[in-house]
């Protein structure tokens, strides 16, 4: 039962941290089109805010994940090549993550290099992570 607990607050967890995974890029392409300094100074408050709570929802979606992984065993031994994989996903989706909180820095210091263009195709790579992380949990294919 302890197992049931754990995985189910970890995809708790993993959804709330998508979301924001999802939104901060978004509130990204609107800076990167916005010329009013009143509403670019809101849009950094709320970028700001999702930044810290969305790394807070993603450090119980990590832990618990290695608590399935290391503790229960999940994704061990012969054919575990999918844990592997997911694995490699996540560890590019803490890389996005950390990559938002460096982008919002360049905003908060007026840095931005990149247009809103840029920003919409970036967006989707949470996207691509979600889905390639879930085939693979899903399906096992190797």
């Amino acid at each position: 039962m302890g197992f049931l607990w754990i995985k189910a607050l970890h995809i708790f967890f993993v959804a709330s941290w998508f979301a924001g995974l999802f939104y901060l890029p978004r509130i990204y392409v609107n800076l990167a089109m916005e010329t009013d300094k009143g509403a670019t100074a809101r849009l950094l408050l709320m970028a700001r805010k999702l930044y810290r709570f969305m790394t807070i929802l993603a450090v119980p979606a990590l832990v618990l994940g290695l608590w399935m992984w290391l503790g229960y065993g999940v994704g061990k031994g012969p054919g575990s090549g999918w844990m592997h994989a997911k694995l490699a996903i996540v560890v590019f989706l803490v890389l996005y993550h950390h990559g938002c909180g460096v982008l919002l820095r360049k905003f908060e210091q007026g840095a931005n290099t990149h247009s809103h263009k840029w920003y919409r195709w970036f967006n989707e790579a949470p996207t691509l992570g979600l889905l390639g992380a879930v085939v693979l949990v899903v399906l096992k294919p190797f």
